[in-house]
C-alpha cells in the first residue's frame, strides 16, 4: 500500500489538522450575524395555558384519577384464555365491514360491473323466455 507523500501521517507533536481551512465552512468575523436575519412576525399576545378539567372515570372512580388499563381490555382475554365479550364483537363487526367494502369495491370495479349486466341480461332472457312458454301453453 503506498502513501501520498504530500499529506505527512499524524504524530503525537503534530495532530491530523487539514493544512488549509474547509471550503464550505468560512470563519465567522466580527460583522457576521449569529443568527440568520428573519423577518419580524405578527406580534402574539401571551396567553397563559388552559388547564384541563379533570374528566370523571367512567367505571365511576373520583375524577381525574387515572386509570390504567387490564389485562382483560389490553389482549381481549382472560387470565382462563376466554376471550372477552367486547374482544369477539369487535372482530364480528371487523369482518361483517371487511366483507361489505370488499362487495362494494366488487360491484365498483369494471369486471364487478361487467358481471353485474350479464346477470342482468340473463335474468331479462329468462324471464323472457318463460312468458313464451306461457304464451305457447295459452294458444294450445
Amino acid at each position: 500500500m503506498s502513501t501520498d507523500e504530500s499529506t505527512p501521517e499524524p504524530t503525537p507533536d503534530r495532530p491530523d489538522t487539514p493544512e488549509q481551512p474547509v471550503p464550505d465552512v468560512t470563519p465567522a468575523g466580527p460583522d457576521t450575524p449569529s443568527v440568520p436575519d428573519v423577518p419580524a412576525g405578527p406580534d402574539i399576545p401571551d396567553v397563559p395555558p388552559i388547564e384541563p378539567e379533570p374528566m370523571p372515570d367512567p367505571d365511576g372512580g373520583p375524577a381525574g384519577e387515572f386509570h390504567a388499563p387490564t389485562v382483560e381490555e389490553i389482549t381481549g382475554y382472560t387470565a382462563d384464555g376466554v376471550p372477552t365479550f367486547d374482544s369477539v364483537r369487535e372482530k364480528i363487526e371487523q369482518r361483517s365491514a371487511t366483507a361489505l367494502g370488499a362487495e362494494e369495491l366488487a360491484h365498483a370495479s369494471g369486471p364487478g360491473r361487467s358481471l353485474d349486466e350479464q346477470y342482468e341480461d340473463r335474468r331479462a332472457a329468462a324471464a323472457e323466455r318463460l312468458a313464451e312458454i306461457r304464451r305457447s301453453l295459452r294458444s294450445e
